[in-house]
C-alpha cells in the first residue's frame, strides 16, 4: 500500500533544511596562531609584555588568537627542537625573543618577528633597516649614540674616572661599531679604555667569559662597562657579583642587569619593545609582509641606578645624576 504524505510534513522538512545549523553543531573557526620561541625559562617577563601588547590591540587568547609557547631553558638543542615543532604545527607567525632568532632564522615559509641586541644587517636578518626583505622583521636594541652616552653617565657617577674595562662579546653582530662609539666617547673625556674581548654563545658554560673577567681583574680599571647582548645577559647575576667583589662600579645596557645587582644601566626597555612588537604581529595577521615592515630602532631610553649596590661599593651617586634616573632601586 502506498502511503501519501500530507503537505504539512513536507513543508516542515523544507523549512528545517533551510534553517541555519545550530551554533553548537557548527565547526568553530580556526584562530590565528602565534608561536612564541624563547631561549629562556619561565616565568617569562617578555612573553607577558607581548601579551599586554596584544590585549591593548583587542586580542584575547582563545577568542580571536591562540599562542603556542616554547621555552628552551638555556639549551640550544631544545631551542632548535622548539623551532621545528612550531614549524610543523604551521603557526601563522613566530615571535623569536632575543637569542631565539638563532634557531628561527632558518625558517623560510613562516613570518618571523624578532628582537635582537645587535645589528640585524650584519647578522644576516635584514637587507636594510627600512626594508628588511624576506620573511623576517622586528626590533633592534643597537644604538651607537647611547654607547657613548653610557661613558658620559659613568663619568658623571665617578668624576675622577681615569680608566674602565669594556667587556665585549665578539660573537655579537655590531660589536665593532659599538666599540668604536665607546672608544670615541672615552677619548673625548680623556678616559683610558681597556678592551677585554671574548667570544661566546649565550648557551652552555662560560669559559671564555671567565677568562675575560680574570683579565679585567688583573687590569685593575676604575670601572667596567659591559656591552648588552645574549651571553652577558645570561650571565648578568655573576657579572654583577664579580663587579661588586672587585669593587668595580659597573655600567650595563639594560635594566635587567641592574636588577641582578649591577650599579647602572642605560638603554632601551626590553619590556616596552616586546609590547610594541605586538603591533607588528597585528599587521602581519592582517596581511602585511614582514619584509615590507621596517626594523624598529629604539627611540626612548631609560637610566636605572641601583643604590643598594652603590652602598656596597661605598659610592655616593651625585644628586644631579639621580635626578636624571628613570628608576632608582633603593
Amino acid at each position: 500500500m502506498i502511503q501519501r504524505l500530507g503537505r504539512r510534513p513536507v513543508l516542515i522538512g523544507l523549512v528545517a533544511a533551510l534553517l541555519p545549523v545550530p551554533a553548537r553543531a557548527q565547526k568553530p573557526p580556526t584562530l590565528p596562531r602565534i608561536g612564541w620561541l624563547s631561549a629562556g625559562s619561565e616565568p617569562d617577563p617578555f612573553l607577558e609584555a607581548f601579551r599586554d601588547g596584544l590585549r591593548k590591540l583587542g586580542y584575547v587568547e582563545g577568542r580571536n588568537v591562540d599562542l603556542e609557547i616554547r621555552h628552551a631553558h638555556g639549551n640550544l638543542d631544545t631551542l632548535r627542537a622548539g623551532a621545528e615543532e612550531l614549524t610543523r604545527s604551521k603557526v601563522t607567525l613566530i615571535v623569536a625573543s632575543l637569542t631565539a632568532v638563532r634557531a628561527a632564522r632558518a625558517i623560510k615559509d613562516i613570518p618571523i618577528l624578532y628582537t635582537i641586541s645587535g645589528d640585524p644587517i650584519e647578522a644576516g636578518l635584514a637587507q636594510s633597516l627600512p626594508r628588511p626583505g624576506g620573511n623576517l622583521t622586528g626590533s633592534t636594541f643597537l644604538s651607537l649614540e647611547i654607547a657613548g652616552k653610557r661613558v658620559e653617565l659613568l663619568k658623571q657617577a665617578l668624576p675622577h674616572l681615569r680608566s674602565f674595562a669594556a667587556l665585549s662579546n665578539t660573537d655579537h653582530p655590531g660589536e665593532k661599531s659599538e666599540l668604536r662609539a665607546t672608544e670615541t666617547a672615552a677619548q673625548r673625556l680623556g678616559i683610558n679604555l681597556v678592551y677585554v674581548a671574548f667570544s661566546q654563545s649565550p648557551f652552555g658554560a662560560s669559559p671564555e667569559l671567565d677568562k675575560a673577567l680574570e683579565t679585567v681583574r688583573r687590569a685593575r680599571p676604575d670601572a667596567m662597562i659591559v656591552f648588552p647582548e645574549g651571553a652577558t645577559m645570561a650571565n648578568r647575576v655573576s657579572l654583577a657579583a664579580f663587579a661588586i667583589a672587585q669593587r668595580l662600579p659597573s655600567m650595563f645596557g639594560w635594566s635587567e642587569y641592574v636588577s641582578a645587582g649591577g650599579l647602572m644601566s642605560y638603554g632601551a626597555s626590553l619590556r616596552e619593545t616586546h609590547v610594541r612588537l605586538a603591533g607588528y604581529a597585528d599587521k602581519i595577521l592582517k596581511g602585511a609582509k614582514p619584509g615590507d615592515l621596517p626594523v624598529e630602532q629604539p627611540t626612548r631610553f631609560e637610566l636605572v641606578i641601583n643604590l643598594r649596590t652603590a652602598r656596597e661599593l661605598g659610592l655616593t651617586i651625585p644628586p644631579a645624576l639621580l635626578l636624571q634616573a628613570d628608576h632608582v632601586l633603593e
